[in-house]
């Protein structure tokens, strides 16, 4: 076939043979993964050519180019985000220069390696438009087909085929989602989801790729065969990598994937062929286990690109139905202040650096003691290494009985890691929540630990507000919905107010319930941003901080993001620094208290820390406020 017939593609009833991985042969030949395999397009194109030419020795029908990573987000992390159109351009010359008169060439795309909104920055439109200026080049260089391959999230997938159909509506599209053991994609979504999904978008052919192994993707795609009529495709894995002797391997044999290439054709796959792992031995094997089963092709008329609308296109399954949210009054005492329009107090504790909680629970019997509603316990703060915020709260909560407003950030999980964190702190009775970013770790003691940020504090505010309607990240029904109160930041002193009001405005859009401000020492800022956000206005805490000394005003004033100290402030600390340190705590007391009553009126709470655990000056800030 030449390269323009794509009528093996595109018949129902032809077997197509894909070639296997790119990225593995290329780390045989010695390429490090800390290196840009899609840069090897252009910086040593021959290694590409001889992984292609291996897979057309071995019988492979299509090849898909060295693309999967090439898209401007991702190239952005090697610094060659402007090689976007050179790099998949002269990606597919070398795979149609190797693919010859017979062999198809599948211009390759993987996801973005972003979440998009709801649980990240990325729009939709913002994707869509990344994913169109890689396929513009990959077409522009020869290729014949698009095959959007390892995606998670379907919300990605129908943007990257629009963002195809935009670029040429008669270059065909293979749309392959993955799924973890369990058979399900990262957002629950099920192989009968994606079938449906992708028959809506119209993909010409539909399929799975990656995932754990042959078994997996084979009973995936029995499940979609029997929804959907459209041609199915499969490329899996050469099942799960293995540990060996310090290296990760693929255990799956050719002869194992031969055996599977057959089971797969049976259950309905008609494009064929293997992903992570699988080499030009794995193709051979399977080009010789499918030849017996594949039917003789007989001539019939040519078929057009896309096949057209059918009325038997299946829309996607809809979503279960979205319950109502428990009023905030009844989820717990601290929403049910924060709806009566309560002025609420609140002290933020640290959790211990090791495991003995002795004296912070000896520090929030006195806060109780003092009258003070709730207790905010800090995720990590500064990437500091403290007990868990959220083993914190329970101890608080089990150990002295007061209410916490439990920090959580989004740093050290990714989505699943939260999801469950925050579903065992349903089911614990934690209600009360403050959604944040978190700090990098480079701020901390430990700043070559990998940061995760799956998504950031709008995302985690958008899956916390869906859990709360008994929803989770894919739409799937979780039964009793959670009961958290939903609290976020704000920072009235950030250094680009335009961008923080913005992102404000979000948080509010997500599901926002009331937010807490970083510490407040200019009464006056505070007023300015709470009037620019006035159109999203939600109940506001107030964050307070009692200085200690003009060492503790110059270390918040230089040294902590988001935290705005006037020279005034710290000129008033210095004075009393030379009397005494108790004139410095007294002075830093009434520098809080004139900050507490100042804002008062404008807020509906405030949030005490209580500096190096010292929980008596938060009581005095409370105490001694008018």
């Amino acid at each position: 076939m030449s390269p323009r017939d794509l009528s093996a593609l595109l018949d129902p009833e032809r077997v197509l043979l894909f070639d296997g991985a790119m990225g593995t042969m290329l780390y045989a030949r010695g390429v490090y993964i800390n290196q840009c395999y899609d840069e090897l397009n252009v910086r040593a194109p021959e290694l590409v050519r001889e992984v292609h030419d291996a897979y057309v020795r071995a019988g492979a029908q299509a090849l898909e180019t060295n693309t999967f990573g090439a898209n401007r987000v991702k190239l952005a992390q090697h610094g060659l985000e402007s090689h976007v159109a050179e790099f998949n351009a002269r990606a597919a010359r070398i795979a149609r220069d190797a693919a010859g008169e017979r062999v198809l060439v599948a211009g390759a795309v993987g996801p973005l390696g972003v979440r998009l909104e709801p649980f990240g920055p990325t729009s939709r439109e913002e994707a869509r438009a990344h994913f169109a200026e890689q396929m513009a080049a990959l077409r522009e260089g020869g290729a014949d087909c698009f095959v959007i391959e390892t995606m998670s999230d379907l919300a990605e997938m129908e943007q990257a085929i629009l963002a195809a159909r935009a670029v040429d509506p008669a270059a065909p599209v293979i749309a392959q989602m993955t799924i973890g053991p369990d058979g399900l994609t990262a957002f629950g979504a099920t192989p009968e989801d994606i079938a449906a999904a992708l028959d809506a978008w119209g993909a010409d052919v539909a399929g799975l790729n990656c995932s754990v192994g042959p078994q997996t993707v084979l009973e995936g795609i029995e499940r979609m065969a029997a929804v959907t009529t459209r041609k199915l495709s499969a490329q899996p894995n050469a099942g799960i990598p293995r540990d060996v002797s310090g290296r990760m391997m693929y255990m799956a044999s050719p002869e194992y994937m031969a055996t599977y290439a057959r089971h797969l054709l049976q259950a309905g796959a008609k494009v064929i062929g293997g992903c992570c792992g699988t080499t030009p031995d794995h193709i051979k094997a399977m080009a010789a286990g499918l030849k017996p089963l594949m039917p003789r092709h007989v001539a019939r008329p040519a078929l057009s690109a896309r096949p057209p609308d059918t009325a038997e296109r299946r829309a996607p399954s809809a979503e279960p139905a979205a319950v109502p949210s428990v009023p905030l009054a009844e989820r717990s005492r601290w929403g049910a202040r924060l709806a009566e329009g309560e002025f609420v107090t609140s002290v933020e504790i640290v959790p211990p650096r090791g495991v003995d909680a002795t004296a912070m629970l000896e520090s929030v019997r006195a806060l109780k003691g003092a009258g003070v509603h709730a207790v905010n316990v800090p995720d990590g703060p500064r990437a500091q290494s403290r007990m868990g915020a959220l083993m914190t709260s329970l101890l608080i909560e089990q150990r002295v009985g007061i209410e916490t407003v439990t920090h959580y950030c989004c740093r050290d999980r990714n989505l699943l890691g939260m999801l469950s964190d925050l579903l065992g702190a349903s089911a614990m009775g934690l209600r009360n929540l403050l959604l944040i970013t978190g700090d990098p770790p480079k701020m901390g003691p430990y700043p070559d630990a990998t940061a995760v940020f799956d998504i950031d504090s709008i995302g985690l505010t958008n899956l916390v507000s869906r859990l709360n309607h008994g929803m989770d990240p894919g739409g799937h029904a979780i039964g009793a919905p959670t009961r958290f109160v939903i609290g976020v930041g704000a920072n009235p002193a950030a250094i680009d107010p335009a961008e923080e009001r913005k992102r404000f405005e979000w948080k509010v859009e997500a599901g926002a319930e009331f937010a807490v401000t970083q510490p407040v020492f200019d009464a006056a800022q505070l007023e300015r941003f709470l009037a620019s956000v006035a159109h999203a206005r939600i109940p506001f805490v107030a964050g307070i901080w009692p200085l200690v000394s003009a060492r503790n005003a110059e270390f918040l004033a230089n040294e902590v993001p988001g935290v705005v100290v006037p020279d005034a402030i710290v000129a008033r600390m210095r004075r009393a620094n030379e009397r005494s340190k108790e004139h410095a705590a007294a002075e830093g007391v009434a520098i809080a208290r004139e900050m507490l009553d100042r804002v008062r009126g404008a807020v509906q709470g405030v949030q005490v820390s209580a500096p190096f655990g010292r929980a008596d000056l938060a009581i005095a800030v409370i105490r001694g406020s008018v």
